[in-house]
C-alpha cells in the first residue's frame, strides 16, 4: 500500500465534509487544491483500492426526505446461511444497509442487521414482515430497534 502524500491529504481535507453538490464535484475539488479533475479521480480511486477510503457514496438524510419511522431490524438466522440471506435483504429497495455482526449470547442472539426506512413505524413493521417472510424457516427470531435521535454521520477526518 502506498502511503498518502500532501496531495492525497489535500483531497481528503477538501472532501471530508462531502463532495461539492455541483455537476462536476471532482473538478471543483481539483480547482481548490491546484490539480486536475482527472488526478483527483485517479487518486481517490487508488485510495479506495488501498483501503485508505472505504467508500464514496451518498448519505441521505432520511428524516428530511420524510422517512421518520426508521428502524434497525435485527434477526437471528443460521450462521451458515446468514451471508447469502443478508445479500438478498440488502437488495430490498427499502433497506439502506444490511450487515452481519457477532452474537453475544445469551443477551444478544441476533447476527443479521438491516436498516429499514418508512414514513412511520407502521410502515417499518410492514417492511419487517416482508424481511421475515424472505427469511422463512431460516429466521429463529427478530426485532426492530427504532431510531430515537439523529446521529451526525461523518466521513474520514484528518487530524493535525
Amino acid at each position: 500500500m502506498n502511503p498518502i502524500d500532501d496531495i492525497d491529504r489535500a483531497i481528503i481535507a477538501a472532501t471530508q465534509g462531502g463532495l461539492p453538490l455541483t455537476s462536476s464535484p471532482y473538478e471543483e475539488v481539483a480547482n481548490e487544491i491546484g490539480v486536475s479533475g482527472d488526478e483527483v479521480m485517479q487518486r481517490m480511486q487508488r485510495m479506495l483500492e488501498n483501503g485508505i477510503i472505504r467508500r464514496i457514496g451518498a448519505v441521505p438524510n432520511h428524516y428530511a426526505l420524510g422517512f421518520r419511522g426508521n428502524g434497525m431490524t435485527v434477526w437471528d438466522v443460521d450462521d451458515k446461511r446468514a451471508q447469502e440471506i443478508g445479500r438478498q435483504i440488502g437488495q430490498l429497495d427499502f433497506v439502506s444497509h444490511a450487515y452481519l455482526r457477532p452474537r453475544h449470547a445469551p443477551e444478544w442472539t441476533y447476527n443479521l442487521f438491516a436498516m429499514a426506512h418508512g414514513r412511520d413505524r407502521a410502515e417499518v413493521y410492514a417492511k419487517a414482515d416482508i424481511i421475515r417472510a424472505l427469511l422463512g424457516e431460516d429466521c429463529r427470531s427478530g426485532d426492530i430497534l427504532f431510531s430515537t435521535r439523529i446521529l451526525k454521520k461523518t466521513g474520514l477526518r484528518l487530524v493535525s
